[in-house]
């Protein structure tokens, strides 16, 4: 009886001491575990290489800017202005773009459509020789005539017709004033703070503004197709007038699409220029606005200036090549890596005035092994309508736990 007992303790205790280490290694391996996990769920390491791209060291001419007044540029599919000497100033006929962009307002008008038409009184033919005998720009009229909206958007946006803004402005204002505090309303709500207008047509030298408002005018007012249709010809079929020629510079030669232009002794010479381009195989605008251009052919040398400045502004333009399979980078996990690419050959296209390209890198969520083949991320650039995919061009994956214990 004496000895079983005895026994008893020194196995309790044995039981004891090797429960002891074997929960001591189970827990140990736990620690280990736990302190590996959030390493097995960290993304992988990326370094994105483009230095082997000649065309990143590209650096475009400045821009054209005009040896006198003022300027800007608009690129809409880049989001990107820029003003030179950006002075409140006097803009001449540049005013009929807002007298437009509010009449397209209140009466939406379509290409093909007419919108609502009225009968020339009296008042209209004296307005008309009032504008001829101060050398403004005008359209002739009849007593009696038709016209409607779109044979007044086109006489006011192709020749600049002073007498036709008037006309239209009547249309949808009861009183001159009234038309004017819509115009001067509308500058507001759009975010045009230097802008101010005292008449419908720019006769006066106080309807004033700076020549980045009057760019983010025009780049709003060309958002409808029918003034794109309108201010792309060179020349417009009016009732009674007939053929009348347009005073936009340079409209319809060079991907020129022209705005309007206009010109007082007290504005000078101004033109608001649209030129074609193609970004990412797709047609687009950029405005060129040049103000206060003086001497000599002033309608001329303000177009000259604008053609020059959205000229330098289109050289700018960087493209870059991507081939097939060219390493543009390593994914992987500690030293482990794999190199990415291209699936298919790519251009990217970006505007740069300062060498700074605007590539950036997003990742996809990626699990514990990157196969040949898959997306790992894509190259983002503004003016790329799509990402470009960058795929894994071997298989690489995660360290193991054992590995990373070792």
């Amino acid at each position: 009886m004496t000895r079983r007992s005895s026994r008893r303790p020194a196995l309790r205790g044995l039981f004891t001491r090797f429960f002891s280490i074997v929960l001591g290694a189970v827990v140990a391996s736990a620690v280990i575990v736990s302190m590996q996990l959030p390493f097995l769920h960290e993304r992988p390491t990326v370094h994105l290489h483009l230095s082997s791209y000649e065309s990143f060291d590209y650096t475009p001419p400045p821009l054209a800017w005009p040896s006198q007044g003022s300027a800007a540029l608009d690129v809409p599919a880049l989001g990107i202005t820029r003003a030179w000497h950006n002075r409140v100033v006097p803009i001449a006929s540049l005013t009929k773009m807002m007298t437009v962009y509010v009449a397209l307002k209140h009466f939406p008008l379509s290409i093909g459509e007419t919108g609502p038409c009225l009968v020339v009184t009296d008042g209209d033919v004296l307005n008309f020789q009032a504008d001829k005998s101060e050398h403004d720009s005008a359209v002739i009229v009849e007593a009696g005539e038709q016209l409607c909206e779109s044979d007044l958007l086109n006489g006011m946006l192709v020749h600049s017709a002073a007498n036709y803004a008037d006309i239209l402005a009547a249309m949808v204002s009861p009183t001159p004033t009234a038309f004017v505090a819509r115009m001067n309303a509308t500058a507001r709500s759009l975010g045009l703070r230097n802008t101010h207008y005292a008449d419908d047509t720019g006769v006066s030298d106080q309807s004033v503004s700076t020549a980045l408002d009057q760019a983010k005018l025009a780049a709003l007012l060309m958002r409808s197709p029918l003034v794109r249709s309108i201010v792309d010809q060179t020349m417009v079929d009016l009732p009674v007038a007939g053929f009348v020629n347009s005073f936009t510079p340079l409209v319809g030669a060079n991907d020129v699409v022209g705005v309007k232009s206009g010109q007082t002794a007290a504005a000078g010479g101004c033109d608001v220029m649209a030129v074609a381009y193609r970004l990412n195989g797709r047609r687009h605008l950029v405005y060129a606005v040049v103000l206060g251009q003086r001497g000599g052919n002033v309608l001329a040398d303000a177009g000259n200036a604008a053609f020059a400045l959205a000229t330098s502004a289109e050289n700018s333009q960087v493209d870059v090549a991507f081939k097939k399979g060219a390493v543009l980078g390593t994914i992987g996990f500690g030293h482990d890596v794999a190199p990415f690419g291209l699936a298919h050959q790519s251009h990217v296209y970006w505007w740069d005035q300062h060498n700074d390209h605007p590539l950036q890198l997003r990742l996809r969520h990626l699990g514990y092994t990157i196969h040949r083949g898959e997306v790992v991320g894509w190259i983002e650039v503004h003016s790329a309508e799509r990402p470009i995919p960058l795929v894994a061009l071997r298989t690489v994956a995660a360290p193991t736990l054992w590995q990373r214990i070792l």
